[in-house]
């Protein structure tokens, strides 16, 4: 059966008394419960994370937008359990007779005390980011105002205590690894420059010498020698093929005693037929002329085959010298490739030196920087506000509680005067008459004057 808000006026009004008794009775309990409960004093401090300064080794900057995962990833670290237990060291909480005997206690003596105080520590911690910045306010609650205000400056150096740990620990892993990983290197590095220097102290070899220069050059000399030779040969060959027709060979034709030679026959020629016209062919002078000419051509010819003869001699010599220039030309060549062979070997040790000092030079590089990280004691994280002993509780909070009360109790005052309406339903109006079935309304009474809620009856419709 439904209730319209005028029966819910009516049943508020008609059970008033319940409302109140409820009402006062959730301020009363809300009041007594304030003075009762133990005060709790929360002692805060603001600590400054400035993930954007560049590393002082690295000189790497954070991302701004790396920025609210670095933040949440520092407030996991401060609720962590390595900082409370770091918390209770710098407290000295385990030295405390009382808490070890609630720990004996609890635990029956089991288990890590540190651990144990450790973990009611983070119950009473709360860590708030700031809005758009980089401020983490950092707050602890507890009995007493000065335990408070020391347990929260203690997690803020436990914090800072531990950052700087996770940054050093790693580095120092990384350095120790990299100084061993040195030591290899440089036996690498010393092998590859012993191997180097044993080759070429074997095979005669000078770093920046230009003997391979100048083997390539006598190499093209011999080249060029050994093809003037062949084309000298070739053309003393030639020649000497041209025996048969000795006087058409340009070594006697540009000879100049067989010139002469030739000159002198061309004028007793002449000579002699001067006198055969004079004194006849039978005259002893004319044969005198005869026997001069047969002389000079005799003497011609024999010049001509000295000629011809030392062609041969030609020819058989640059057959020699080309055999010989062939000869120094391999010899020439295989030196070369010789070097050249040398040469390549070197460059391949040179370059397994050099990439060995490259790798030696990385690693060194990273050793030294590792090892600056390893003993670095600067971190981005600054305590802004310590936190001092705070001069009135935090909780309880009487007027917020009595508020509270008091709206719970007009609430449950409220829900328990329909609940009781409910369980004993009556008539209270012309409404409750009107969900009746088979019940006429005859009329209304008005409220008699000066009576508060009497009604008078007045003709009325009836059902």
């Amino acid at each position: 059966m439904t209730m319209t808000f005028n029966q819910f006026l009516c049943a508020l009004r008609a059970r008033y008394l319940v409302v109140v008794l409820v009402f006062l009775g959730m301020v009363a309990i809300a009041g007594v419960v304030s003075v009762l409960m133990p005060s709790k004093y929360t002692a805060s401090t603001s600590l400054v994370l400035d993930g954007r300064t560049a590393d002082p080794i690295l000189g790497s900057v954070l991302p701004s937008q790396l920025m609210p995962g670095y933040l949440a990833t520092q407030i996991d670290i401060i609720a962590s359990d390595r900082v409370a237990q770091r918390v209770v060291a710098l407290t000295q909480l385990d030295q405390v007779p009382v808490l070890r005997d609630q720990w004996q206690e609890a635990t029956g003596g089991n288990g890590d005390i540190r651990t144990w105080i450790g973990t009611i520590l983070k119950q009473q911690l709360e860590v708030l980011p700031s809005r758009d910045s980089s401020v983490l306010k950092l707050s602890f609650s507890g009995n007493d105002p000065n335990f408070a205000a020391a347990v929260a400056n203690a997690y803020a150096r436990a914090y800072i205590e531990t950052t700087l740990e996770l940054k050093v620990e790693p580095a120092r892993q990384f350095a120790q690894w990299f100084n061993d990983r040195t030591k290899s290197l440089r036996e690498d590095l010393e092998l590859a420059q012993r191997k180097l220097s044993e080759y070429e102290q074997e095979h005669g070899i000078i770093a920046g010498d230009g003997r391979f220069d100048i083997e390539n050059a006598r190499l093209a000399d011999l080249s060029s020698q050994l093809v003037q030779v062949q084309g000298q040969r070739a053309d003393s060959r030639s020649r000497h093929s041209q025996v048969g027709s000795a006087e058409s060979l340009p070594e006697v034709m540009s000879n100049p005693f067989i010139a002469d030679l030739k000159a002198q026959v061309a004028r007793l020629e002449a000579q002699r037929t001067q006198m055969q016209g004079r004194f006849g062919v039978n005259h002893p002078e004319v044969a005198r002329v005869d026997a001069e000419i047969g002389s000079l051509k005799q003497r011609i010819l024999t010049e001509t085959q000295r000629v011809a003869t030392s062609l041969g001699t030609t020819t058989r010599i640059s057959a020699a010298r080309e055999a010989e220039v062939a000869e120094a030309l391999e010899i020439q060549k295989a030196r070369v490739l010789e070097m050249k062979a040398h040469r390549d070997q070197v460059a391949v040790l040179r370059r397994d030196v050099e990439n060995a000092q490259r790798a030696y030079d990385l690693v060194t590089q990273r050793l030294a920087q590792t090892s600056l990280e390893s003993q670095s004691q600067q971190t981005n994280v600054v305590v802004l506000t310590p936190a001092v002993a705070p001069g009135a509780p935090s909780s309880p909070r009487l007027t917020l509680n009595l508020i509270a009360g008091c709206v719970l109790g007009l609430l449950l005052g409220v829900a328990s005067a329909l609940v009781f309406e409910m369980i004993d339903r009556r008539v209270r109006g012309k409404d409750d008459l009107l969900q009746l079935k088979n019940v006429p309304m005859l009329g209304v009474v008005p409220a008699a004057p000066g009576r508060r809620g009497g009604r008078f009856f007045s003709r009325s419709a009836t059902a």
